[in-house]
Formats: structure tokens, C-alpha cells, sequence
């Protein structure tokens, strides 16, 4: 009879393999076990080695040129290691019987929370915002899994109308990006044995992602937005607005910038954006700081080096905040954090910029992205011709 025999060794290892683009993947090889048994005609004993791999998609720089890409590989394996010590806690309860699901009784709702409740990368967030969007699609669509619904009842039909649901509720990429983080989930669930089919195969979420289509703040409209101020205005929220006006930078990076991304001397801010960080060669960025900037950031301090250049709330009560703010300027827009960036990319176009200069200031990797902003100014220089009185001749 086969006897299954496991090892004690650090399980799953964290390994290593070299792209043809000359990155190096990083990915778990997981050991579950051998089988032996004895060959009936040879006598002879053979043995079966149990391997799965996990692609963790993290990738290290093979030849880092400078500090920035050497921090981002460390800063890369040290979150690659942190991945393995969960797994083989994982892999740890699974063999001793107390696994978190059991995919005959799982409520994928649940499973999900769970997933989301111990999710440590910065878009959790927009996890939440899935799993609820996906709430509100059943109690509209299938009332009757509004609270339970077992992983095997999804199917390609019911992610096709909650595609639909999603892009009747979301704006521009919003239902995209919703859509992207539900699938995250169905993707570990898959790995983990909460599910066994991909109910999301073949069924996409298009948007067109050369469109902009968040609304933007003139030059007009920011001057005016900088020259309204009101009693108990969170200053930091304002002081970071304007700043992200400035400069582009989006929500996510103003909260961690620390004086030591500032390169006085050179009136430079150096940082690594974290939605591309430890995927890209390409996350640093370089922003040139004028001495209105500088003076938002506030005076070089040796003493200072790792403190928060901007303390902010939380992203719901910034948003709140900010919505108060743009509501006593009197302008009638729906403005989101995320807008500052949007319209400093259209303003500084409009002023001349190169579609290149544009994309670096943005930390893109392409132009693919940035092209949507020339379409919007574009559009822009159409409306201003479009308003002027009609030409009878």
C-alpha cells in the first residue's frame, strides 16, 4: 500500500527564475509529500515527489544601478518572504484538519471577508469595495444568496450580469478596477481549494482607457480653490490637495512621503510609487520642486528625516474634507482626490508640455496612459472654440 510521507524542512521554499526581459520571478515550490511503493515486477521500490508551484507575480531587478532599485528588491524579497511565512502556516492547518474553509459548507461571502480581513497590500480597500458591490449585486439580482451563497453557485452567467451591474454603478474605470480585485479573490480561492471552477473565465469588464473621464479642475478653478478658506478647514488636507495639484502624485504616495524624499539642494522629491512598487522597473520617480512646493513641504530638518511630510486622516473623512472645500469655492464638480492628478496632467498639456514629459512626471512606464490627457485637452480646445458666438456671414 502507497505510504505518504511528508518532510519537515521550511515548506513551501521562496525560489527564484530568470525572464527573457531579464527580471527575476519570484515564486513558492511547495513540497506535499512522496509516494512509495514497491514495483510488482521489478521488486524494486519507486517513490513520486509531490510539487505544486505559486507564482507570487513579484519580481526583482537582476542588475539594480542605484539606490532606489536596490531598495525596491529588498524591500520586494522582504514581501515575498512575509507571503511564505503565511503559506506554510497555511499549509500548516490544512494537514493538521483545522483548514478556515471547507468548500462543501463555505459561504463565499464569508470566505472572502475572511481573505479581506488578513489582506495586507495597500488596494484593500478596493477589496472591500468588491466584496460589498458584489453584496448589493445579489440582493438585487438573487435575493435569495443575498447572505450565503456557496462557491460552486457562481457561474459565467451570474458574473456577466454583475459586470453589467458593476458598470451601471461605476464611472470610467471604477467598474474595471472593482471587477479586477473580485477576480483577485476567485484567483486564491481557485489556489486554495475554496473553489474548483473560474466563473469569471472569458467574461470581461471593458472600459475605454483612452478616455478621461473624472472630472477636472481648470487653472481657474484651482486658483480660486486655493483662495477659499473657511474656519476649521483641515489645513493638512489642503496642504496635500494643492500639493497633488502640483505635482500629479497620487493619493496613496502623498500619505507616505517623508522629508527624506526631499532633495533640498537640488529642489527635488524622490519616491517610489506605490502602486507599481516591487512590479516595476520603473516606479521611481523624479519631481522637480519649485519654491512654492518646497514651501508646502516645509523647512529642511535634520531632526526630521522620517517624519510624515503631510499628516492626513483617513481616506473617507480626506474625501469629506475635500468635498467641503470644493463646495464653499462654488465649484460644481465631482471632485475626488484622485482628480488632482487627472488635472495636473491636462493643465500642464494645455500649457505646452510633451506627452513624454508628461508621462515621466507621472511615474508611466509608457505612453499608452498618458495619451488619454491629450484627448482631453483636445476636447477642451473644442469646447472653447464651440463657445464662442456662432460666425453669421
Amino acid at each position: 500500500m502507497a505510504k505518504l510521507e511528508v518532510k519537515t524542512k521550511e515548506n513551501p521554499k521562496l525560489q527564484q527564475s530568470t525572464l527573457s526581459d531579464g527580471r527575476i520571478s519570484l515564486y513558492l515550490e511547495y513540497y506535499l509529500g512522496r509516494t512509495q511503493w514497491v514495483d510488482e515486477e521489478t521488486g524494486k521500490t519507486k517513490v513520486k515527489h509531490d510539487r505544486k508551484k505559486e507564482s507570487l507575480n513579484l519580481y526583482l531587478i537582476a542588475k539594480p544601478r542605484n539606490p532606489i532599485e536596490r531598495q525596491t528588491n529588498k524591500e520586494t524579497l522582504e514581501l515575498a518572504m512575509e507571503i511564505r511565512a503565511e503559506r506554510e502556516q497555511e499549509l500548516k492547518k490544512d494537514r493538521t484538519g483545522k483548514r478556515l474553509f471547507k468548500t462543501k459548507n463555505t459561504n463565499f461571502l464569508d470566505a472572502f471577508q475572511i481573505y479581506i480581513d488578513s489582506y495586507t497590500k495597500k488596494d484593500v480597500r478596493m477589496m472591500q469595495i468588491a466584496l460589498n458591490r458584489f453584496k448589493d449585486f445579489l440582493k438585487q439580482e438573487h435575493s435569495i444568496y443575498s447572505k450565503n451563497i456557496k462557491p460552486e453557485q457562481l457561474d459565467k452567467d451570474m458574473m456577466l450580469s454583475f459586470v453589467e451591474f458593476l458598470q451601471s454603478k461605476s464611472t470610467g474605470e471604477g467598474a474595471k478596477s472593482i471587477y479586477q480585485r473580485f477576480k483577485k479573490f476567485i484567483k486564491y480561492a481557485i489556489e486554495h481549494d475554496i473553489m474548483i471552477k473560474n466563473p469569471c473565465s472569458g467574461v470581461v469588464c471593458k472600459v475605454d482607457d483612452q478616455t478621461l473621464r473624472k472630472d477636472v479642475l481648470s487653472l481657474e478653478e484651482i486658483e480660486r480653490l486655493i483662495s477659499t478658506t473657511y474656519d476649521n478647514q483641515n489645513q493638512e488636507i489642503r496642504r496635500a490637495f494643492i500639493f497633488c495639484l502640483y505635482t500629479g502624485i497620487r493619493y496613496c504616495d502623498v500619505i507616505e512621503l517623508k522629508y527624506s524624499d526631499v532633495d533640498y539642494s537640488n529642489k527635488l522629491l524622490i519616491f517610489e510609487q506605490a502602486k507599481t512598487k516591487g512590479h516595476s522597473a520603473t516606479s521611481g520617480v523624479v519631481t522637480p520642486l519649485n519654491d512654492g512646493l518646497l514651501s508646502l513641504i516645509g523647512e529642511n530638518s535634520t531632526n526630521k528625516k522620517d517624519e510624515l511630510i503631510f499628516h492626513l486622516p483617513s481616506h473617507t473623512m480626506c474625501l469629506k474634507g475635500l468635498r467641503r472645500w470644493v463646495k464653499r469655492a462654488g465649484i460644481d464638480k465631482h471632485i475626488t482626490w484622485h482628480c488632482a492628478r487627472h488635472s495636473f496632467a491636462v493643465n500642464i498639456l494645455n500649457n505646452g508640455a510633451n506627452i513624454k514629459t508628461v508621462a515621466s512626471l507621472l511615474g508611466h512606464s509608457g505612453l499608452k496612459h498618458t495619451e488619454k490627457y491629450t484627448r482631453a485637452v483636445d476636447s477642451l480646445k473644442q469646447a472653447a472654440i464651440d463657445s464662442l458666438p456662432e460666425l453669421k456671414l
